[in-house]
Order: structure tokens, then C-alpha cells, then sequence
């Protein structure tokens, strides 16, 4: 079976989904791999390394597409990529499909069947498939180092001839997988950290970080469903929101990663809020893109409102490249060898993680 991968369409995008080390353990248990060439250039890997890794780096991205069995891909694909894919294919990818319903339906139409990377069910035999873990980590991990880029101040507490600096202030909003990492950067950075979450199960992962968890009560007002809040009401929302403003009056680095599957994200930060924080300070929203965590975010943006600079960078992991696209190709790895052999899928529907990933397959949609 060959399982094939092409340079990014995407014009922010650096990651690709197989990186050679992967694929040299694909060869081993006995798939065939074939790679665009220049496909993962920008996170410094050559095609030299490709061959090395045993590999068929070919010269075009038509190509792939034609003699493929297996598509992997990080970012959906577009348009002028679908009309490419080839009837009977299997592509894999983040596809997002529970807000891409035309997308799912475009590529079911070419006869492909669609595993959708962002569907892993958050169950413990699937960790190692769990590519919105893998990446979260990282952009939190980035989202700080932005953070302190974008600040006027420096992080950790300083003793000095001229006087004592005393530690920055960051609050973070959420902790997942995200925001869990974010707090453990900014405490290796030096910051002092508090951290809020509608989740009250958290607070024990936060302390053992050195965060300081900001509890609420919250009511009944909070749908979790599969580690993830599927629901919160407005009602709870506005109760965190008076809670959190004289923490954010103080605080100066504000990072937001709450989102929320298939949903729009949900407004932490509002206006009036924003007018409390200090001048100078900093929002680092990671949910810009689901329609962000603060009401003043601009997509692709660092912007200045009320004295704050509201940064609203997007595709965070793909600043990190190298680490980002070598983290997915294991997710890849390890999500194809659980579904497939070297002669073929076995198309178990039976199985939980196969069930809760195919969107489409033979001209149906099984996930609407």
C-alpha cells in the first residue's frame, strides 16, 4: 500500500505530514512512501532525507495524487486539491467536518474515504493518535514565547543594585492540553501564574504546575462531554466574567485557548474588560480562528485597543515546524498501523476509534 504526502497548500502552513523518520518506519512494516518533493522543506527536511529514509520522492504533487492508495495531509484540502483526489483513495487529514459540511460532501463525491485527524476519540489506546493534542501542546508552549515577545516587561522576579523586579503577572484562560502547557512555560520563565477553568477537575493539574486556580461557582450550567466542555451558558460565562476582571486589571499577559468542538468559540474577554487591564498589557487569543476568546481579536492580527495589544496570530504550531510536523507524522503513524496493514484497511466499524474517525467512504457520509 502506498501512502503518499505533499508540500502544504495552505500559505501560513510549514508543517507536513510524514516526516522521514516516520516513513522509515512505514517502510518497515511494510508500506511504500511517496513524497512531493520540497514537501518538507520548510521544516528542514530535505529530500535527501526522504531517499535516506527509503522513500520515493517524486517531482510533482500530481503525481502523488495519482499513484497513492493513502493521502495524508494536514490542513484540509482545498478546491483545486479535491478535484484531484483519486476515486477509491483513503485521505487522512485534520478536515474539522462537524463545521466543513460542504467540504465532507465535495470529497465524498469524488468516491474518497475520509478519516478526519481532529475526530480521535480522547480515549486512552488512542493517545498516540491524538493530533489535536500533539499540536495544542505546542502552540501553548508558543503562545507564551509570543506572550513575552509582545510585552514590555521581562518574565521571572530580578534582585538589583538599582531594586527588585518583581515577576510578571499571566492569566491563562482554560486548562487542556493548551493551557496546561502554557502554564508550565510561563512558570519556567519566571512568571507568577493564575489560571481560571469552568472545569473544577483541573484545579489539582494547575497547582501541580505552580498555577493558581481562580474558582467559581459555576452551576449547572456546564456540558462536559469527552474531556472537552461541549456547552457552557451564558449564565456561567457572565459569572466568570465579573470574577476574572480584577485578576485581568493586574494581569500582564492574558492567554484564551477555550474552544469548543464544532462550535464557535466562546466571548471570555468582552470589551468592558479589556478597559480594566493595565496599559501595555497583552492578550495572546488562540482561539482567533474559531471566532476567538476575545471580543477584539482580528484574525492574523497583533491590533492595539484600550492601551492592550490583542494578538491574534494564527496556525501557532506551525511556527514550530520542525517539532510540529515530527509530533503529527507519529499521530499519523500510529493512527494508520492501528487501522490498516501493509495489504490494506480493515474497515472495522466495530472498533471506536475507526467508527468516530471515517466521515465518508464508497459514496457515503457516515458522520454528518
Amino acid at each position: 500500500m502506498k501512502i503518499g504526502a505533499i508540500k502544504e497548500t495552505r500559505p501560513d502552513e510549514n508543517r507536513v505530514a510524514l516526516s522521514p523518520t516516520v516513513c522509515k518506519q512505514l517502510i518497515k512494516n511494510g508500506f511504500e512512501c511517496i513524497i512531493e518533493s520540497g514537501a518538507g522543506l520548510n521544516s528542514f527536511f530535505s529530500d535527501e532525507a526522504y531517499v535516506e529514509a527509503g522513500a520515493n520522492v517524486i517531482s510533482s504533487a500530481d503525481e502523488v495524487y495519482r499513484t497513492a492508495d493513502v493521502l495524508c495531509k494536514v490542513n484540509p484540502p482545498n478546491e483545486e486539491e479535491i478535484e484531484k483526489l483519486k476515486a477509491g483513495s483513503v485521505l487522512i487529514s485534520f478536515v474539522y467536518h462537524l463545521t466543513n459540511q460542504a467540504l465532507v460532501e465535495k470529497i465524498n463525491a469524488r468516491k474518497v474515504s475520509l478519516f478526519s485527524m481532529d475526530a480521535i476519540p480522547r480515549i486512552s489506546r488512542a493517545q498516540t493518535m491524538d493530533a489535536l493534542s500533539s499540536q495544542a501542546n505546542l502552540a501553548g508552549y508558543k503562545a507564551v514565547i509570543i506572550g513575552a515577545n509582545e510585552t514590555g516587561r521581562i518574565f521571572p522576579m530580578l534582585m538589583t543594585a538599582a531594586g527588585t523586579i518583581t515577576p510578571a503577572k499571566v492569566l491563562i484562560f482554560g486548562a487542556g492540553v493548551a493551557g496546561l502547557q502554557a502554564i508550565g512555560t510561563a512558570r519556567r520563565l519566571g512568571a507568577v501564574v493564575e489560571v481560571t477553568d469552568i472545569r473544577p477537575e483541573t484545579k489539582e493539574e494547575v497547582e501541580s504546575l505552580g498555577g493558581k486556580f481562580i474558582s467559581f461557582d459555576m452551576g449547572s450550567g456546564v456540558k462536559i462531554e469527552g474531556g472537552y466542555v461541549k456547552e457552557a451558558g451564558e449564565d456561567v460565562l457572565t459569572r466568570q466574567r465579573e470574577i476574572l476582571k480584577k485578576h485581568l486589571a493586574t494581569a500582564d499577559i492574558v492567554v484564551t485557548t477555550a474552544q469548543v468542538p464544532g462550535r464557535k468559540a466562546p466571548v471570555l474577554v468582552t470589551e468592558d474588560m479589556v478597559k480594566v487591564m493595565k496599559l501595555g498589557s497583552v492578550i495572546v487569543d488562540m482561539a482567533v480562528e474559531q471566532g476567538g476568546n476575545c471580543a477584539l481579536s482580528e484574525v492574523g492580527k497583533a491590533v492595539i485597543k484600550h492601551g492592550v495589544k490583542i494578538v491574534g496570530y494564527t496556525n501557532l504550531p506551525s511556527m514550530l515546524a520542525p517539532n510540529a510536523s515530527d509530533s503529527y507524522a507519529k499521530n499519523i503513524f500510529a493512527f494508520v498501523t492501528h487501522l490498516a496493514s501493509n495489504e490494506g484497511f480493515k474497515w472495522d466499524m466495530n472498533d471506536e476509534i475507526t467508527a468516530g474517525t471515517l466521515i465518508c467512504r464508497d459514496g457515503q457520509i457516515l458522520k454528518p
